[in-house]
């Protein structure tokens, strides 16, 4: 049995050319007879479609196993300037982001954590459900007077929090310091997407996990496909997506405030 495998399949290549340029990168463990752990990245489209574009089964999270993965993904699937990666803060994962031989650093590359991992790190620290709601505010805050209120809130609660967050570059973790590369995605919708791509074979030999992931992918690209083409036929230029945005807006431009 090999070590460790990659997989992704050519309409993934090509689809991610037309989605935003970011993608979310986790593992889960797989259970039964052959264990292992499974690597996902995760792209999304302009119509909030979320799109598996590359796979792997390795030995476990380990820097060797992530290294391993993501120089396949930048390499064969990733290879656009200017890709963020956002993640958990697994020590192994930013190790491999950040190694001398790594194509996923500045300026080729941006690294941003998932807000949802940084507030339970933060309450494995600090245990405050309420100060937790604040960092929360606080990383999704848009305009840096807004941020520096919050962020202000919890210095003045626990200087150690402020402390244990500079830790961290900010364009990591704060929406309104990350140049407008995360797109508005605080956190990593992976789980859902594990989920719904390798539900029933988490348990399976690897060949069965590669044909479950290329079946569930194909009828994903028909049902996607007709969807778009449907929309092109009456005459759509946009996401379905962005003209929601568009109409709120419209509807809402009265009551908007300018900074």
């Amino acid at each position: 049995m090999p070590r460790r495998v990659f997989w992704t399949f050519p309409p993934c290549i090509e689809a991610f050319k037309h989605c935003k340029p970011l993608i979310f990168i986790d593992g889960t463990h797989l259970y039964g007879k052959y264990g292992g752990t499974l690597l996902m990245a995760i792209a999304q489209d302009g119509n909030t479609n979320i799109l598996p574009i590359a796979f792997a089964v390795v030995e476990g999270e380990t820097k060797e196993a992530w290294s391993f993965f993501l120089s396949y993904l930048r390499h064969h699937v990733t290879p656009q300037p200017g890709v963020l990666v956002i993640s958990d803060r697994h020590k192994s994962i930013d190790v491999a982001l950040n190694a001398d031989d790594s194509l996923w650093k500045p300026p080729h590359a941006f690294q941003a954590f998932c807000t949802r991992h940084i507030a339970s790190n933060f309450m494995t620290h600090f245990k405050n459900k309420d100060l937790k709601k604040v960092l929360i505010n606080a990383a999704y805050s848009k305009s840096q007077w807004e941020f520096a209120h919050y962020f202000g809130h919890l210095r003045g609660e626990n200087e150690a929090i402020t402390k244990w967050l500079e830790e961290m570059p900010r364009s990591q973790w704060a929406q309104y310091a990350d140049e407008d590369r995360r797109f508005g995605h605080m956190t990593t919708n992976i789980s859902e997407c594990i989920n719904a791509v390798m539900k029933g074979s988490r348990n399976s030999p690897i060949t069965v996990l590669v044909k479950s992931t290329y079946f569930r992918l194909r009828e994903f690209f028909a049902r996607k496909g007709s969807e778009a083409f449907a929309q092109l036929q009456v005459g759509a230029e946009f996401s379905q997506t962005l003209m929601k945005a568009i109409e709120f807006n419209s509807k809402h431009i009265n009551t908007m405030n300018v900074y």
